[in-house]
């Protein structure tokens, strides 16, 4: 059981950055992280809410430094 908590809380954010690195696109990484937790969802390996909000908070934190990660432009005055 703490093997899903800890797999909820690392993976989905991983994913999430994978696939932004792959796809050049955070939208696109986080909308195929959601499609392969949905697929996960349907089969029967989350069987319970706090799986789900776990899920929810790794795909959240994995936006965030996707999102972090973009390159800066430089300004020139």
């Amino acid at each position: 059981m703490l093997l899903k908590y800890l797999s909820a809380l690392l993976l989905p954010g991983l994913l999430v950055v994978l696939f932004t690195r792959v796809a050049y696109n955070r939208v696109i990484g986080l909308v195929l992280t959601v499609a392969l937790i949905a697929a996960s969802v349907y089969k029967g390996y989350t069987d319970s809410i706090w799986l789900i909000v776990v899920d929810a908070f790794s795909l959240t934190a994995g936006f965030w430094y996707a999102n972090r990660m973009k390159p800066q432009t430089k300004s020139n005055p």
